[in-house]
């Protein structure tokens, strides 16, 4: 399968290629950008190395993967990965700058509806640290709906899923 690139109103989501490796490193290095990913751990470049040949790999193979945000510039992240063994689990990240304008939840949605009506995925799962109270109202605000509590490293994980009825929500 190709990569695909999506749009919506205001974002334009590219899957991530080589060449996006020092924008993501800056990215994943922020602080405040990995407090709620990777367990708070700071990405080696080789791990970020890996993450991008994941990434065109399973756009080969599935049609999704890891796509960068812009705007008129990078903005942030969002992908799918799996999640044990549920399924494709919602992932980004933004930039602090450009937090509180809805573009999380406008390429989440984006990322979701693409999964659950192109590929026809079952469902779509997220999980979220108990204190990320701002990505619980995200998965919400899109349709998913809390199912589980688990342990993680920082603390518990709260468990979302959203199963294919179609029907954008951003």
């Amino acid at each position: 399968m190709p990569a695909s690139t999506l749009t919506t109103a205001r974002l334009t989501l590219t899957p991530v290629t080589p060449a996006d490796h020092p924008t993501l490193l800056a990215h994943w290095t922020t602080p405040a950008v990995r407090e709620f990913l990777f367990d708070g751990k700071t990405l080696t470049p080789e791990e970020i190395s890996h993450t991008i040949t994941t990434s065109q790999h399973t756009f080969t193979t599935a049609g999704h993967g890891l796509w960068l945000i812009t705007t008129d510039t990078f903005i942030g992240t969002a992908g799918l990965r799996p999640l044990d063994d549920l399924g494709q689990e919602i992932y980004y990240s933004l930039t602090p700058e450009s937090r509180g304008r809805g573009y999380a939840t406008e390429a989440a949605g984006a990322v979701i509806d693409y999964a659950l009506e192109s590929l026809s995925l079952p469902a779509i799962y997220g999980e979220v640290d108990e204190a990320n109270t701002a990505s619980s109202a995200i998965l919400e605000r899109l349709g998913l709906t809390h199912f589980a509590t688990v342990p993680g490293e920082l603390g518990p994980l709260l468990r979302y899923r959203r199963v294919s009825r179609g029907g954008r929500r951003y």
